[in-house]
Parts: C-alpha cells; sequence; structure tokens
C-alpha cells in the first residue's frame, strides 16, 4: 500500500512539474543568445505564486446569474466543449496568442508539449467558441487524497476577446464541471505579477490562502522522448 501511494505521489509531482513548465518557459534569445532581465530575475531568486482558492458553496446561483448578466452584452452563446486529441493544435494556437499579453516569462509552445499534460486522464481541457472562432481555453485538474479539489491549471483568452467576458464564461463552465464532479474547493496559483490575471480571478471570489516560490527545477522535468 505504501508503495502505491509513493508511487501515486510521484506521478502526482511529474504532472504539476510538467503543468507549471508549460506556463514558464525560459529561453535564451536566438539572435542575442541573452534572456531578459525579467527571466534572470526569476532564474536567480525563483517565481513568487500567490495560491487562491474559492469554496464551491460560495459559488451560488444568485452569484452566478449576476456574473452571467454582468458579461451579457459583450459575450453571448459561447459554446463550451470537452476537447479531444484533434483540439491540440487549437489550444497550443490559443496559448501562444493569450500569453503573449501577460507580464509572465513566456515562450511559444510546440503541440507535442501540451499533448503531455493531454495525455493525462483525469486532465480535463475546456475549450470556448464564440462567433465561429476558438476563443479561450481552460485546463482542469484535481487534487487530494479523494480528488475534493478542482484546480484550474491553466486558463487562456486570445487577445481580442480579452477583458470582454469570454474568461468569465469560461471559468463558469470550469465552475459547472468540478460541481458536478462533487469537489469541496477550487484553487489555482498566480504568477505574483501578473496583476491581468489576478484581478480576474479575484473578481471571481477566489481568496488568497498563501504563496510558494518555485525555482528553476521545480519546473524540470526528465525527457521522456529523448
Amino acid at each position: 500500500m505504501c508503495g502505491k501511494k509513493i508511487e501515486f505521489s510521484k506521478k502526482v509531482d511529474l504532472k504539476k512539474k510538467a503543468l507549471r513548465k508549460l506556463f514558464f518557459r525560459i529561453e535564451k534569445d536566438k539572435k542575442s543568445g541573452e534572456i531578459s532581465d525579467l527571466e534572470q530575475k526569476v532564474l536567480d531568486e525563483g517565481m513568487v505564486y500567490v495560491q487562491m482558492r474559492l469554496p464551491v458553496d460560495k459559488i451560488t446561483k444568485n452569484f452566478e446569474d449576476k456574473l452571467k448578466e454582468k458579461i451579457e452584452n459583450n459575450i453571448f452563446k459561447a459554446k463550451i466543449r470537452e476537447a479531444t486529441e484533434k483540439d491540440l493544435q487549437t489550444i497550443v494556437d490559443i496559448y501562444n496568442k493569450s500569453w503573449l499579453t501577460s507580464n509572465t516569462p513566456f515562450r511559444p509552445i510546440e503541440k507535442q508539449t501540451m499533448k503531455k499534460i493531454f495525455e493525462d486522464q483525469e486532465t480535463k481541457f475546456l475549450i470556448a467558441r464564440v462567433y465561429g472562432i476558438d476563443g479561450a481555453f481552460v485546463i482542469l485538474d484535481f487534487e487530494g487524497d479523494n480528488n475534493e479539489y478542482g484546480v484550474i491549471a491553466g486558463l487562456g483568452v486570445i487577445p481580442r476577446f480579452q477583458r470582454r467576458g469570454l474568461g468569465t464564461v469560461i471559468g463558469l463552465a470550469a465552475w459547472n464541471y468540478f460541481k458536478n464532479k462533487g469537489v469541496k474547493e477550487l484553487r489555482c496559483e498566480v504568477y505574483k505579477g501578473n496583476n491581468i490575471s489576478y484581478n480576474f480571478i479575484k473578481g471571481l471570489r477566489f481568496e488568497e490562502f498563501g504563496s510558494k516560490i518555485y525555482r528553476k527545477e521545480d519546473f524540470e522535468i526528465e525527457d521522456t522522448d529523448s
């Protein structure tokens, strides 16, 4: 039994590292051979992530209705679907476009990188399509001995739909997904310098409950492709 627990914990840790690696990619500029001052600071001091949570019982119908009313004039009739492997390139494209506007160390990712996350059976991707365009995605995961915590592991919205309510739409879809799975609490982590994402999540009633410093080794996983 103990061996199974250790094996499961190792698997979970590898998955967390893979998810963090997805949203933290530091590479040298191909022309100058150097990295930015922000990226160098991260390598030297680590990245501070604010941990945030929202108990499911606080997601009342009244609050959901207020959010829907607030965004109704901007984004409506968005269609949410659970992604399949055929959607991986779409997710990669949304990711690469959406993170260009964030204050987080960023480099474009490739389809194979996203596939490693997608292949975990407990990790789900939702995509929001509006006006005939796939404009946002969210990565959902679980934590806890009984999967009692629903984790929003990543959320991206392409620039043309940012601050227009599509992030809230797919956030509501994530809530409903987790509530149907019986989770007790939603959780996420936000890079301390990413004020846009932090304010968005605060607007969804998430509250801080701690912080973590991740260093370079926390993002490093063995390359199984080589």
